[in-house]
Order: C-alpha cells, then sequence, then structure tokens
C-alpha cells in the first residue's frame, strides 16, 4: 500500500505541471474570436493575442483589450481600432466573470445570438457603430445585470423584443441608428431604473408607447426621426420629471387645433423639447397667447404645419434657442425677441415662414444666430445688428441703401443678405468686420466698385457679391487672401484685368473662382499658377484674350474649368490635369488639335466657336485609314460591295421606319374633343458600337421597343443633340419662340414627330408665385424665348430665357392631366417654400383661359439628367461617371426624398434617372417632377403610374391596385432602382438577355447575386475603381442597400434608414 501511495503522488507531481499548462476556458473563448478577425490596421489583436504570451493563471492580463479580475477575464474593451471580420459574440458566454464588453466603433459585422443572455455578470455592452445586423434576439432580456446597452449605428432589423423588460437594472438604452421596425414595446415601461432611451433614426411605427411616465429615474427621451404617428403625449410631458424631450422627424399630428396650449403647463423639469419635422397644426395663440413655456431653454417646433401669429414671448426667461422654422406663421417679429431686456435668448430662427414688417434694430446682447431668411420682411436693413455672429436676412423684400451695416456690430462672422432689393454702395470700412468668415451680397442691386476694405476682412472664407451692378476693377489684392476659399463676383459689370499673387508665392487657400459674365478683358496672366488650390476656376463670358498660358497646367487640384465665350487664341496647353471632370472651352478663337487628355469630354465643350480647333474624330467615327495613307485614293472593289450592300440595308430600314410610323399614324384615334395630339418620340436606332461594352453580360432590348404607344404618353427625353435639331437653333442665338407647342412644328430633323397643340400666339390668363424670388406677367413668359427639354407623360417641358436673363423650366401640361382649377390651386400652394440643395424648386402655376393652357413654372437646373450621364447611348454627355460621382449621387437623391418624405410629408411619387438633374460643375443631384400626382386627375396619375412601369420604377403593388397612389414605400423602391441603375450603368426600362432568357434590372441582379455573382453587376466603366478595395467595398454595400429597396413593401425600409445607410459609405 505504501508502494502504491508513493507512485500516485510521484504521478500527481508529474501530471500536475502539464493540466496548469493547459489554457484556460477564457483563452480558449478569447482566441475563438479572434478567428473571425479579417483586418487589424494596427495589430491590436492579432500581434497581441496569441499562445505565446499567455499567462496561464487563467486570464492573460498581457493581451491588449483583456481586463483581468485574477484569474477571470472581467472586461473586453476594443473600441475604436478599425479593426473588421466576423465577430462571433456567442464564443464570450464562456466569459462567466465578463462584466464589461465593448467593440464600439469598429467595423464587425455578425450578429447577436440567442445565448447573449448567458452573460449574467455582465453590466456594460457597447457594440455601436459597427456593422452587426439580423434582429434582437428574445434572449437579451435575461441580462438581468445589465445596466448600459448600446446597439446603435448598425444594421439591426425587426421588433425590439417584449422579453426587454427583463432589463431591470437598465440605465441606458441605445439603439439608434439602426433598422428596427415594429410598434415601440409596451414592455419598456417596465424598465424602472432606466435614466436614457434612445430610439431614433429607426423605422418604428404606430404610436408614442403609453406608461412612459412610470419611468421615474428617465430623465432623456429620444424618439425622433422614425415613423410614429398618432398625437404628442402631452400628459407625459406635464407630469413626468424628464429633462431632454425628442420627437422630432416622425408623422406626429395635432388631435385639436388647441393642443398647442399645454405647451404652458410642461413639466418644471423638461429643459429640451424637439417636435420639429412632424405634422402639427394649429396656432400658439388661442384666444389668449401663451405667455409661459415651463422651464424649457430648447424649444423647436420647425418644420411643421403651423399657423396664425406670433406670440409675444416676453416671459419666456428660460429659453436659450427657439427654432420656429419652415412653418406658415404670419403677422410680425415678436419685437421682444430682439430686445435686450430680460431674455436670454442666444438662438432665433424664424426662416421661411410668411412674415412680414420690418426690423428697427437688434439690441439684444445675448442673441447670437438669428435667421429671418425666406419671409416677406420689407424696410430698411435694421440700423442695429446686437451681438449677433450669425444674420440671416435673404430672400426677403428688404430694400434701402446698404451702408447701414457700418455700423453693425464687431462680433459679425456670417452675414447673408442675398435675395434682396438693396442698393448703394458696399461700405469701405474693415473695422467692423474682423470675425466675418462668410459674406453672401448676391442677387441685389448693389452698384459702384468692390472696395478695398474686403481685402482686409482677415478671417473671410467666403464672398458672393455676384448678380448685381459692380463696376470697375476688382481690387489688386483680393485673390492674394491667405483665408479666402470660395470667391463668387459673377454677372456683375466689372472690367479692367484679373491680378493673382506673384509667382514667387502661392496661395494654397482659394478653391472656387468664379468670374464669369463679366467685363474683364486682357490676357489670362502666368501667375494663375499661384493659385495652386483651385479646384473651379470659371472665366467665361468676359473678353479674356489672347493665349491660354501654359501655367494653367500646374493647377494640379482643379477639377472644373470654363473659359467659353471669351477670345482666347492659340492651342490649348497639353498637360492639363488628367483629373479634370468639366471642361468647357467653346465659343473662343482657339486653334490646333485638341490635346489627347482632353478627348474624353464632348465635341460641344469645344465647340461651336475655335473653328480652327481640330476635334479629332473617334475612332468609330473616323474616316482615316489606319495606315495613314490619302484619302483620294480609288477604294477597293470589297469596299465598294459593302457600301452599295450596307447603303441597300439602310434603305430597307428606312421604308420599314416609314410604314410603321405611317401605321401608328392613321391607326391613333383621338376624341373630338381632345386639343393634344402628342406623339411618340422615337429615338434614332442604336449604333451597334454603343453595345458593344455590354455584350459580356447579356444583350440589351431598349425600353423604348416596348412602349406602346399610347394617348398623349411618353417618358422619352430628348438628348442635347435632339434638342438643338429639335429647335433649329442653337440657344446663345437668340430664336425666339413663342409659348405655344406649335413651335414644335419646327421640329423636323433626327424624325421627331411635332406637337401638334391649339394655341393662342400669347398667354392671358393667370401667372401665380409660389415664392417673391421672381415677378413676371404672362406677357413677359410669352415673350421668352423657348427651347424644349423633353416630353413626358403630363407633358412638354421647356426651357424658357427671361428677360433678364434667367432661365426657367416650364412644364406645359397636356389637356385633361389637371385637376380642377381650385383643387389644383389648393394643392400648389402646398409646394410653397420648398427650399433644398437637393429638391428643384417650384416657382409658380399659370392657369389659362382654354382647358390645356396649364403651365407649371420650375427651376433650370443644368447639365442635365442623371439619364444623360450615365447610359452608355450615343449623345451621353461627357465621360462615364465615377463611382465616388454616382455614390455622391445617390447620397444627394436619397437627402432630397428624405426632404420630401419627412420636412415636407409628401411622397415623390414619380423617381425616375431623368427626374434626376445634376446640377452644375459638382454634379450635385437635384430630385424633379415631385408630387405632380397632387395636381393631376386620377387617370393622369394612373397613367403615370403605367410610364413608371413601362421603364422599371413601379413598385409592385402599385400594378396591383387598381387606384394606384404613390407612396413612401413606392418612392423608395423607385429609388432602389435608380441605385442599381448607377451601379449597373444600365437602364432599368432595358432588357438584360442572357442564359436566364430576358429579364428586367432588377430581376437580372437579383439572379447574380443569388449565384454569388453581385460583382458581375457592376458597370465596366468603373473598372479604374475595381482596383480600390475600398471603392469595392462601398460598391457592394450599395448593391446590398438597393435589394432592401426592392424588396416587398412589407420588408422595404424607409428612406430615412437609406439615406444614413448610404452616408455612411
Amino acid at each position: 500500500m505504501g508502494l502504491l501511495g508513493d507512485f500516485l503522488a510521484l504521478l500527481l507531481l508529474v501530471v500536475s505541471p502539464a493540466l496548469a499548462q493547459l489554457p484556460s476556458q477564457d483563452i480558449l473563448a478569447l482566441l475563438a474570436f479572434k478567428k473571425g478577425i479579417t483586418h487589424d490596421p494596427a495589430g491590436y489583436i492579432t500581434d497581441s493575442w496569441n499562445e505565446e504570451s499567455i499567462d496561464f493563471n487563467g486570464c492573460p492580463a498581457s493581451w491588449n483589450g483583456v481586463v483581468c479580475n485574477g484569474a477571470s477575464v472581467a472586461g473586453v474593451v476594443l473600441d475604436g481600432h478599425g479593426i473588421s471580420g466576423v465577430a462571433d459574440l456567442s464564443v464570450f458566454a464562456n466569459l462567466t466573470s465578463l462584466v464589461k464588453l465593448s467593440v464600439a466603433n469598429n467595423n464587425l459585422s455578425g450578429s447577436l445570438s440567442s445565448n447573449v443572455g448567458s452573460l449574467k455578470s455582465l453590466k456594460f455592452m457597447d457594440v455601436s457603430n459597427n456593422r452587426f445586423s439580423g434582429p434582437v434576439p428574445e434572449g437579451i432580456g435575461n441580462l438581468r445585470s445589465l445596466q448600459n446597452l448600446s446597439l446603435a449605428g448598425n444594421n439591426f432589423s425587426g421588433p425590439l423584443p417584449e422579453s426587454i423588460d427583463g432589463l431591470m437594472s437598465l440605465q441606458s438604452l441605445d439603439v439608434s441608428r439602426n433598422s428596427l421596425s415594429g410598434p415601440l414595446p409596451v414592455a419598456l415601461k417596465g424598465l424602472k431604473s432606466l435614466v436614457a432611451l434612445n430610439v431614433s433614426c429607426n423605422a418604428f411605427t404606430k404610436g408614442i408607447p403609453s406608461g412612459l411616465g412610470l419611468l421615474v429615474n428617465l430623465q432623456s427621451l429620444d424618439l425622433s426621426w422614425n415613423q410614429l404617428e398618432g398625437g404628442v403625449d402631452w400628459k407625459f410631458l406635464i407630469e413626468s420629471a424628464v429633462v431632454h424631450v425628442d420627437f422630432s422627424g416622425n408623422l406626429l399630428t395635432s388631435t385639436t387645433p388647441k393642443e398647442l396650449k399645454f405647451l404652458a403647463d410642461i413639466s418644471e423639469t423638461v429643459l429640451y423639447l424637439n417636435l420639429s419635422n412632424n405634422r402639427l397644426t394649429g396656432s400658439l395663440i388661442d384666444g389668449v397667447e401663451l405667455s409661459t413655456f415651463g422651464r424649457l431653454k430648447v424649444l423647436d417646433l420647425s418644420n411643421n404645419q403651423l399657423s396664425g401669429d406670433l406670440p409675444g414671448f416676453n416671459y419666456v426667461y428660460d429659453l436659450e434657442v427657439l427654432r420656429l422654422a419652415n412653418n406658415a406663421f404670419t403677422g410680425f417679429v415678436p419685437s421682444g425677441l430682439l430686445k435686450g431686456d430680460s431674455l436670454v435668448l442666444s438662438e432665433l430662427d424664424l426662416s421661411t415662414n410668411n412674415l412680414t414688417g420690418h426690423i428697427n434694430m437688434i439690441t439684444s446682447t445675448t442673441l447670437q444666430v438669428l435667421n429671418l431668411s425666406s419671409n416677406a420682411l420689407f424696410g430698411d436693413l435694421p440700423l442695429l445688428a446686437g451681438s449677433c455672429t450669425v444674420l440671416d436676412l435673404s430672400n426677403n423684400k428688404f430694400r434701402g441703401n446698404l451702408s447701414v451695416i457700418a455700423k453693425w456690430t464687431s462680433d459679425l462672422e456670417y452675414v447673408d443678405l442675398s435675395q434682396n432689393n438693396l442698393t448703394g454702395i458696399i461700405p469701405d470700412v474693415s473695422s467692423q468686420f474682423l470675425r466675418l468668415n462668410y459674406l453672401n451680397l448676391s442677387r441685389n442691386a448693389l452698384s459702384g466698385t468692390i472696395p478695398e476694405a474686403i481685402v482686409q476682412y482677415p478671417k473671410l472664407t467666403v464672398l458672393d457679391l455676384s448678380s448685381n451692378q459692380l463696376h470697375g476693377p476688382t481690387p489688386a489684392d483680393l485673390l492674394t487672401s491667405s483665408m479666402l476659399q470660395e470667391l463668387y463676383i459673377q454677372d456683375n459689370m466689372l472690367s479692367g484685368g484679373l491680378s493673382f499673387p506673384g509667382s514667387s508665392s502661392k496661395n494654397l487657400s482659394l478653391q472656387v473662382l468664379d468670374v464669369s459674365g463679366n467685363h474683364f478683358n486682357g490676357s489670362l496672366p502666368d501667375d494663375v499658377a499661384s493659385l495652386s488650390g483651385l479646384r473651379v476656376l470659371d472665366i467665361s463670358t468676359n473678353n479674356f484674350s489672347g493665349p491660354l498660358p501654359a501655367a494653367v497646367s500646374k493647377l494640379g487640384a482643379l477639377t472644373d474649368i470654363d473659359i467659353s465665350m471669351n477670345q482666347f487664341t492659340g492651342p490649348l496647353p497639353e498637360d492639363l490635369p488628367d483629373n479634370l471632370l468639366s471642361f468647357n472651352a467653346s465659343y473662343n478663337d482657339l486653334s490646333g488639335v485638341v490635346p489627347e487628355n482632353l478627348r474624353k469630354f464632348p465635341e460641344s465643350s469645344f465647340h461651336p466657336g475655335n473653328s480652327k480647333l481640330e476635334y479629332p474624330a473617334s475612332s468609330s467615327g473616323s474616316g482615316n485609314s489606319p495606315s495613314g495613307s490619302g484619302g483620294g485614293k480609288s477604294l477597293r472593289t470589297g469596299a465598294k460591295v459593302a457600301i452599295v450592300a450596307a447603303s441597300i440595308v439602310v434603305l430597307v430600314i428606312l421604308i420599314l421606319i416609314a410604314i410603321v410610323c405611317h401605321y401608328k399614324r392613321i391607326s391613333r384615334q383621338f376624341p373630338s374633343s381632345e386639343k393634344v395630339s402628342d406623339k411618340s418620340l422615337h429615338r434614332a436606332t442604336k449604333d451597334s458600337a454603343g453595345m458593344k461594352g455590354k455584350d459580356n453580360k447579356g444583350g440589351l432590348v431598349s425600353a423604348d421597343e416596348l412602349v406602346t404607344p399610347r394617348k398623349g404618353s411618353t417618358s422619352e427625353a430628348l438628348s442635347q443633340e435632339e434638342k438643338s435639331a429639335a429647335g433649329g437653333f442653337s440657344p446663345s442665338k437668340g430664336s425666339r419662340f413663342s409659348w405655344s407647342p406649335d413651335s414644335g412644328e419646327a421640329y423636323g430633323q433626327e424624325g421627331l414627330a411635332r406637337l401638334d397643340v391649339r394655341s393662342p400666339d400669347r398667354l392671358a390668363g393667370e401667372l401665380h408665385f409660389l415664392d417673391e424670388t421672381i415677378t413676371l406677367t404672362p406677357e413677359e413668359l410669352s415673350r421668352a424665348p423657348a427651347e424644349v427639354l423633353g416630353r413626358s407623360s403630363h407633358g412638354t417641358s421647356y426651357r424658357a430665357t427671361l428677360e433678364n436673363g434667367v432661365f426657367l423650366t416650364v412644364k406645359w401640361l397636356r389637356e385633361g392631366v389637371a385637376r380642377p382649377k381650385k383643387e389644383f390651386a389648393k394643392e400648389a400652394k402646398k409646394f410653397a417654400n420648398i427650399r433644398h440643395p437637393n429638391v428643384v424648386g417650384l416657382r409658380g402655376y399659370y392657369w389659362g383661359p382654354t382647358p390645356h393652357e396649364k403651365l407649371i413654372l420650375s427651376d433650370y437646373v443644368a447639365p442635365g439628367s442623371l439619364a444623360s450621364f450615365l447610359y452608355d447611348r450615343p449623345g451621353r454627355r461627357g465621360p462615364p461617371l465615377t463611382w465616388a460621382q454616382r455614390l455622391k449621387i445617390a447620397v444627394d437623391v436619397a437627402r432630397g426624398l428624405n426632404y420630401l418624405h419627412f420636412d415636407r410629408a409628401m411622397p415623390h411619387g414619380n423617381l425616375k434617372a431623368t427626374n434626376i438633374l445634376l446640377d452644375g460643375l459638382d454634379l450635385n443631384a437635384r430630385v424633379a417632377d415631385y408630387c405632380l400626382h397632387r395636381l393631376m386627375t386620377q387617370a393622369g396619375v394612373v397613367e403615370q403610374i403605367l410610364d413608371l412601369g413601362v421603364l422599371g420604377y413601379r413598385a409592385p403593388e402599385l400594378a396591383a391596385s387598381k387606384k394606384p397612389s404613390p407612396s413612401f414605400k413606392s418612392d423608395v423602391y423607385a429609388f432602389g432602382v435608380v441605385l442599381l441603375e448607377l451601379l449597373a450603368g444600365r437602364c432599368a426600362g432595358d432588357v438584360v438577355s442572357g442564359s436566364e432568357g430576358g429579364v428586367d434590372l432588377t430581376d437580372w441582379v437579383r439572379l447574380r447575386v443569388a449565384e454569388g455573382r453581385g460583382s458581375d453587376c457592376f458597370d465596366a466603366a468603373m473598372a479604374s475603381d475595381s482596383e480600390n478595395p475600398q471603392a469595392v467595398k462601398g460598391m457592394k454595400e450599395a448593391l446590398g442597400i438597393a435589394l432592401r429597396c426592392i424588396r416587398p413593401v412589407s420588408e422595404r425600409p424607409g428612406i430615412k434608414s437609406v439615406y444614413e445607410d448610404l452616408s455612411s459609405i
């Protein structure tokens, strides 16, 4: 027995050290998590979490981000290290002592497993700002020790589980910026310890859950930017002890016109209340005006439908921020808000209302931000500006002399007085504006010269003096400022030459220089090279002469150049920057050959004008022999035979086209009362060479070939070449057309059908404006030169050039499309004050004495539609869009739709590539033709939706409805299709033929993705971007977003989450 005991003791001595060296359960769990990491730029995990550095006491304290408590792992903190991979959080279930798990601000994906509830000791969990997805599991309710939970900034979807009431210790819950949906769970009221709740930026529906007042510890509640309906929970706001409340960006409505009176009874604890971007109605004055607003410090009611006069706000002693912008308030600006009495107001935003009256002076000593823009204020500018640092009085009716601003405060940093009727000269004083960094005086009637004092504003970064009557030379040192970043002095009468910093100095600040539309002359000096940071240079429509200096080639940051309509001579520089996105040298007297790196731009960038400048023909259009032999030699017999054969084929095709056109003409019968006979526009037969780029992905059949002509309906947009041919004139030649579509009789070229519409020679009806930005009579509109832009199911669009040089887009509606006058006018008024950088502004409408005289006036946007830039077809404008440009366009469109959906509560209803207009050199995308279904008869709406169906943008639920009506979700579907077009470079209406047979674009993409070949969907024109891993990653993320948008309506996300997801790429 003694021998046996000795043997066992010896065995224990041998085995025990070996067992002690085995990795603990905690270490194995961490190593399992490490396996999912695919990219760790700093080596935070991959260089640290290895077996060589294991502390075999059970917890690897030397590993980065690992916190130990004795032999157990108590914390895993990996925040903000750019780590990518699939994070399997379920492995942490083996960490029985884990108290804190934080992997925020990385690029991790994966889901929350159902066993997450087994982390019984967990008190802090933060996985925010990653790419986690999937549902929030029911098991999360088992984390009874959890005090802080953040799932924000991911792609979690589905509802919040009712089991969430099991989180009895939870103090902070943040699930914002996800794709969660469904009603907010009633179980939230069971979280008795909750202090902060944030569910913003999701797609939660139904109403605000009842019982939130039971959360006695709640201090911050954020339900913003969801789709919550119903009324505001005033009982909660009156009885609770909450401090911060944000209900903005929902669909909340007023249950009674007088309910805003409850603001006077709001709880004394509420300091911040945001109800903006909802559908609240009513007035702030109900018999007796509201005198108090509790102890509120911030009140935001902007972007609603509130009306009536404003109260005096005489007793709001605690209010620091008041935002009431974009409503329909009338009357005067409460003078008490601008005085320096007992108020502590620091920010006041009353912009985009219908306020009137004049502002004598601003004497408040606390008011720093004042925005009264886009109202109807009149009279002289205020004599004093108080202590304001930001002052925006733009787009009003202020008049009088600008000299009054010389007495304004020296604290001003931002001043916008644009779009008024100000006169006089710009004061030549500088002491008041030592802090000024933004000054906009554009679109007034200012005269005189640009004063030297402006050069002495030491912090000025943006200066806009455009569209005035300034004359004379510019200050010599204007372009030498070390701070100025953007200078806009276009459309004045400035003259002389431009002075740039000397060649020995560099100006890295100036990025945008626009001096177009003036009388500058002389040569462009070599010193222009000193503006080494310049991105945009527009010197068009001046009298510059001489050769374009080679020094321009040294401006390596340039992306946009416009030197058109000058008198430049000589050749173009050979080595202009390769990163140019826009170039226009037309209407000069240049000579030589267009340099090779500029041939990516269309011929319209060089001609008309420049008769001595040769634009080499492309390979498909060149008649030169590859060997360089003279063209005078006799053609070979084979070539002659080929030409004869080709001529016969062309003749046969023309005969067939003539027969088809004749058949359509005689077969299309209209009722005798119809005065509009819009005939289908037929695009020229596609050039076969233009199809070669698609051969590897299946052939294309154009939507044009599938559209069955129906009365007055086509969504065909005219190309630039067709416009010129249609009008038979160049816009610069000043040809005039009557505002009658009878002008279409001049459309003899390119096989276009004439527009057979009878109309009087002059407009004699009623012209109504939706804002004060333009003043015009019907007679003046009649005299405006007109150029056809395109046609749609609504009617025909023209570009009108007013006598003051302003362009307008005028849509002539087909007869029978518009609703009766009273209904039309009521709906049209809802378009007033729609202003957003990604939405085309509607300016007014004309109602004529005859049934077919209905016009809609809107802003003109150039250079063209997304379709004209995107599709690989003859006449495409500019080089193929890059991935960065396509992503920006997608984000711009989503932002515009988000504004329409949430700020204006209006679905677009007609989203397609031809209704997305690209504005300016930066191709800023703006949505057009929105909400027209509100102005149309039901038959017109049905026809519009049928048109969308033919073109591939119609949501399935609209196709199944007998009385279809556009909705927010149908907009999201159409946006998803546009996003697929951007990614694929294909038209949604084209049929893609391949091994699966003929399918439309959406089905073709779905099939490729299902086969694991999603990358095959990307436009071959983005080949250069495919070498950039970040770009490829972004394309794949955008493809996923597009596919979410075209899901069935119940699974389709809201545009808010789509916009945020795109913005995060």
